[in-house]
């Protein structure tokens, strides 16, 4: 086959060449320079970052006719040969092909024997870790104590299944993912050399599905330079690739930030309707509230976010009027949800249960927002509490209302006042006529009422509410024309009835829960009383 793809025709032949993994080029042509080349190096990190390529490039520099050096001449026979793959003296196994003991064992045979016409015998194990356990121990005694002559790199993607004794006998190079800008203007420079019109906007949605593999990003080029004339739109690259538009990512987020629920769902449906993949889009979504999460931070955006800088330029407008709590979140739903989606037989469906809910999120409060609630309440039962210590120092009367017929004497006419007293609160406040509707008005004197509560616990908690008691109060200094001391009490046990179990502990978590800072706290926070522990 004549034609050579661009992941080949394009392969870096010189340290200065390979992208975005300049602190192990620097190493290794500093240990070339000063003679100091370990003779067993690891190379590891994600497919497609360049280890093969460093590992050729090494070889070629070590064996190169003005060698060892760091910038290998490329055109001497050495070098020509490695290029090519040809090389007598460079042998590039695959580990996963080549991973039996026999074929170990048989390699230890042959790196006893010299040279053809190099300088080193290199053995490149690309996959190194699917050699066998028993593989790997053959290999030990010959990694530690090679002879003179021999080289050993190798490569691989899943460093923990290498075992600690084989780590122990290498120089260890970890490789990076490349970055999306990195890669958009490495595959700027190829568009250049191939003669192909390519908007920068199209490099970098395939940089970006490319995951930090330069590999991939080239494969992903050649597929769409073959479909081609010489100009490529934005439209045709994202057809051919069959990816979504990082623009409608941009749209469905802020049409669920906004609660947009109609066009939300009319989105899914179009991207549903176009043939995309329902879950892959849920991950893009998830990746880009990250993005967004970390944007709104501010801390550290252009190592975390591996993005372009338009990109990250719309995030910084998109997150401009939106807090950092409820982006918070809307990750951690999207996040917890991940499940319900891999394994949804409906996804389109469970997208959409999933969005829906996310879009009746109600924000969090902020903890200085709460701060000064707590404290403003706090003030508010400090006022309170004044209040009612100047009106007993001035306790002037108040002049009653008219039409009211107040009892003067103990006791007299309870049953008919408590009706009166019920029939202006139900005009008043209907909810507290509701909780007293089936208390008892038991003592009335000049001064106070005496109130038992004959529901059940529930009633009795409201009424004492310091909301409810307030409006109690202001009814009854109305009704009575002066201030009345309120008393509320449950109904006592009959003697017959199975006594409940009441002691001192008991008591004091019923005054907790009915204390009206809780009371209020619990209001503030939408939530409710799970426990109270005694200290």
């Amino acid at each position: 086959m004549s034609y050579l793809v661009l992941a080949r025709k394009y392969r870096p032949q010189t340290f200065d060449e390979i992208v975005m993994q300049g602190h192990i080029t620097r190493t290794l042509t500093n240990a070339i320079r000063s003679n100091r080349v370990a003779h067993a190096i690891l190379f590891s990190g994600p497919r497609g970052t360049g280890k093969t390529t460093v590992a050729r490039v090494l070889a070629k520099a070590m064996n190169c006719k003005e060698g060892p050096i760091p910038v290998p001449c490329n055109v001497c026979r050495s070098c020509m040969e490695i290029t090519t793959g040809n090389a007598v003296d460079v042998f590039e196994i695959d580990g996963a092909s080549n991973n039996s003991v026999d074929q170990v064992r048989e390699l230890r045979e042959n790196v006893k024997y010299m040279p053809a016409h190099s300088l080193y015998k290199i053995y490149v194990i690309d996959e190194v870790h699917m050699l066998s356990l028993a593989a790997f121990n053959a290999l030990l005694k010959t990694l530690e104590e090679p002879p003179s002559h021999v080289m050993f790199i190798f490569a691989t993607t899943e460093l923990h299944k290498i075992p600690v004794t084989i780590l122990s006998r290498c120089q260890h190079h970890d490789f990076r993912r490349i970055d999306v800008e990195s890669i958009s203007k490495y595959l700027e420079t190829i568009c250049s050399k191939e003669s192909v019109d390519i908007a920068i906007e199209s490099l970098r949605l395939i940089a970006h599905e490319a995951g930090g593999s330069m590999r991939d990003a080239l494969s992903l080029l050649d597929q769409v330079m073959t479909c081609s004339d010489g100009t490529l739109s934005h439209d045709q690259v994202l057809e051919l690739l069959g990816v979504l538009d990082r623009k409608i990512i941009f749209d469905l987020s802020t049409a669920i930030v906004s609660k947009d629920t109609s066009g939300m769902l009319d989105m899914v449906e179009e991207i549903y309707a176009s043939g995309h993949d329902m879950k892959k889009l849920y991950q893009d979504l998830i990746e880009h509230f990250r993005n967004l999460l970390i944007v709104k931070m501010g801390d550290k955006i252009d190592r975390l976010v591996n993005l372009s800088a338009d990109e990250v330029g719309s995030m910084v407008e998109q997150v401009k009027d939106i807090s950092e709590i409820f982006l918070n979140q809307v990750f951690n739903i999207l996040f917890e949800e991940e499940s319900a989606i891999r394994f949804a037989i409906q996804p389109k469906l469970a997208l959409e249960m999933i969005l829906m809910k996310v879009v009746q999120i109600e924000p969090a409060l902020s903890i200085d927002v709460l701060i000064e609630k707590l404290d403003n309440l706090r003030k508010e039962i400090q006022g309170t509490v004044d209040q009612k210590k100047n009106l007993k120092k001035n306790s002037n009367p108040i002049k009653k209302k008219p039409g009211l017929d107040p009892p003067l004497k103990d006791n007299i006419n309870v049953d008919n006042t408590w009706k009166k007293l019920r029939n202006v609160i139900s005009e008043k406040n209907p909810s507290l006529a509701a909780f007293l509707k089936k208390c008892t008005l038991t003592k009335l004197t000049g001064e106070s009422l005496e109130i038992e509560a004959n529901g059940n616990d529930f009633n009795l908690r409201m009424i004492q509410r310091r909301k409810n008691m307030r409006i109690f109060e202001s009814i009854c200094r109305d009704f009575f024309g002066k201030e009345m001391h309120l008393s509320i009490k449950a109904k006592p046990s009959k003697p017959d009835e199975r006594p409940r179990k009441k002691d001192k502990t008991n008591d004091s978590k019923q005054k907790a829960i009915q204390h009206p800072l809780v009371a209020d706290a619990v209001e503030i926070f939408n939530g409710k009383v799970v426990d109270i522990r005694i200290l």
